[in-house]
């Protein structure tokens, strides 16, 4: 990983444009500007196509020899399939209402990362391609000739968008220039050309069912730890079922809640909920990621990780699945899972078996959301909270992109944490909710070798933390994202030192009053609870 400058040094951004033509500005492969490519091996598992080694840094990418004809073709029959493709690329009048919306383009300065110049790095081969003012006029119609240096430039620009859809909330013609950054990443998908930290996840979770590579085996004796912490803290013994058939519901929820803080402090949080409640579930150890990396490289392997988790409730005969906190999982579950692997007709509409609710939204998709049922839970009363257990903490809650602006997932969060916590503070509006400022790393860019892109992209989410850490005295950022939990901790640390990062379900289990505990003297983080100071050494 490259040294990242100071704080101070990284905000000064020099908004100057370069004096050429966009067109005639080559990408930085430098060191620390671009992530590592995918290596063979995980091309190979999921038969993708041109597997090889190479690097960005390299001036030969060992494209195929048919490269270009390669590209024409997957263009062509993308714009065939999918009419909003077409509608992107013909609608955008460049009014620049997107330009400062980009969290990569506040952060660097890079006209490049603004959306509309961004997505005029595809529109331009589409011009020269399929259009017959493009083929006339050229250059002067915006048109450009497929070249290895254009392929090159797709690479490091659109690994350099999150797929946070933020710049289509304020377009006027409602551009996705998410789905063109989508549609860009499948036509290099084509050539060989991808990175590992999403290559590698996609792999695993097609040979394991998780992007960890997790062994069924060893998840099993990963929540197992996390019932002995949870007894050593509560004095409840848990004893959650795993690949039972014919439970009520199947619990799914990102692996990375399984492997890494502060996640596996959410995952503590469920397996208390579901025992408070008495919730009739089972976890699977083969449907083990709720997560869908294929998101990041084409629709194919998007359905076909979806499709693993459809199965397996399938094969235990669950009524309907609760899915935890995750942010493409509900992109890709609300989006996407009608049209791609639905209707999921062996599974019964979900109806909460405490409060008898029906999740109509969830009536297609057979699947709930951990925040949605939590809320249920709590506004018919069948929750029993000490909100005080959180008095240590000042709380804000980031919008993660996903169940924000893909699913319209609001105020079922922030009425969790209004429940479980006495001090929570929104940070600025025009920051949260559908304007919500992206991470800076989702859609697989949280890897550690572009850390000074990602600090970059996060600055605009760290700005709005700071104010009401400033403000409020906030030293919590609370999420629903698997991989906001991964990468905000870094970015807290860099700029807004003081400010720690969980999930909403740690809160939830730090708050439950479980029939039969002990008195509480510790946090699900094994931390003194305000008062408890020093009983534990009594």
């Amino acid at each position: 990983m490259v040294d990242v400058v100071k704080p101070e040094e990284m905000i000064k951004i020099d908004p100057t444009p370069p004096s050429t033509n966009w067109m005639d500005v080559p990408p930085d492969f430098s060191p620390g500007k671009f992530p590592y490519p995918s290596q063979a091996k995980s091309l190979e598992a999921v038969g993708f196509p041109n597997a090889r080694e190479w690097s960005p840094a390299d001036e030969d990418w060992k494209l195929p020899e048919n490269w270009q004809q390669i590209i024409h073709e997957g263009f062509k029959e993308r714009l065939d399939k999918y009419r909003s493709l077409k509608v992107f690329m013909d609608s955008c009048v460049r009014c620049g209402a997107c330009a400062d919306k980009c969290h990569f383009f506040i952060g660097t300065g890079d006209p490049k990362n603004m959306p509309v110049l961004r997505a005029e790095l595809l529109r331009s081969i589409y011009r020269n391609d399929f259009t017959t003012i493009g083929k006339m006029l050229g250059k002067f119609a915006g048109a450009r000739k497929l070249t290895p240096a254009v392929i090159k430039e797709w690479f490091s620009y659109f690994y350099q968008c999150t797929e946070c859809r933020r710049c289509s909330v304020f377009c006027p013609y409602g551009i996705d220039t998410a789905e063109i950054t989508m549609m860009a990443r499948e036509l290099l998908h084509l050539l060989g050309l991808s990175i590992h930290w999403i290559m590698d996840p996609v792999s695993n979770c097609n040979r394991t069912g998780n992007h960890l590579g997790i062994q069924p085996q060893n998840f099993k004796e990963i929540i197992e730890f996390f019932c002995e912490d949870i007894e050593e803290i509560t004095g409840v013994t848990l004893n959650p079922s795993f690949n039972r058939k014919g439970a009520e519901v199947l619990f799914i929820t990102p692996s990375g809640d399984a492997f890494a803080d502060p996640g596996t402090y959410s995952f503590m949080g469920y397996l208390m909920l579901f025992e408070h409640i008495g919730l009739d579930y089972t976890l699977s150890t083969y449907a083990s990621e709720g997560g869908n990396f294929g998101l990041f490289t084409s629709s194919e392997m998007m359905k076909r990780l979806n499709a693993k988790m459809y199965r397996e409730a399938e094969r235990l005969g669950v009524k309907w699945i609760l899915g935890g906190e995750c942010g493409h999982m509900w992109r890709v579950i609300n989006q996407y899972m009608g049209t791609m692997n639905g209707p999921a007709n062996f599974l019964e509409a979900p109806v909460s078996p405490i409060t008898g609710t029906k999740f109509e939204n969830a009536r297609d998709t057979k699947m709930v959301h951990i925040a949605e049922f939590t809320a249920d839970l709590i506004k018919n009363n069948k929750l029993n909270l000490d909100p005080s257990r959180n008095d240590h903490l000042k709380v804000t809650y980031h919008d993660s992109c996903n169940p924000a602006r893909g699913m319209g997932m609001l105020d079922e969060p922030r009425f969790v944490l209004e429940n479980v916590c006495n001090n929570f503070h929104d940070m600025p509006e025009s920051t949260i909710r559908e304007n919500t400022f992206c991470c800076g790393s989702g859609s697989g860019l949280n890897t550690e070798e572009i850390m000074d892109l990602r600090l970059r992209g996060g600055l605009p989410r760290a700005n709005a933390v700071k104010y009401v850490h400033e403000k409020h005295g906030v030293n919590m950022l609370s999420c629903v994202c698997a991989i906001d939990r991964a990468v905000l901790p870094p970015l807290m640390d860099y700029w807004v030192p003081g400010v720690d990062v969980c999930g909403l379900h740690e809160l939830v289990g730090n708050a439950l009053v479980m029939e039969g505990e002990i008195e509480r003297e510790m946090d699900l983080r094994m931390e003194d609870l305000p008062g408890k100071e020093g009983d534990s050494d009594e």
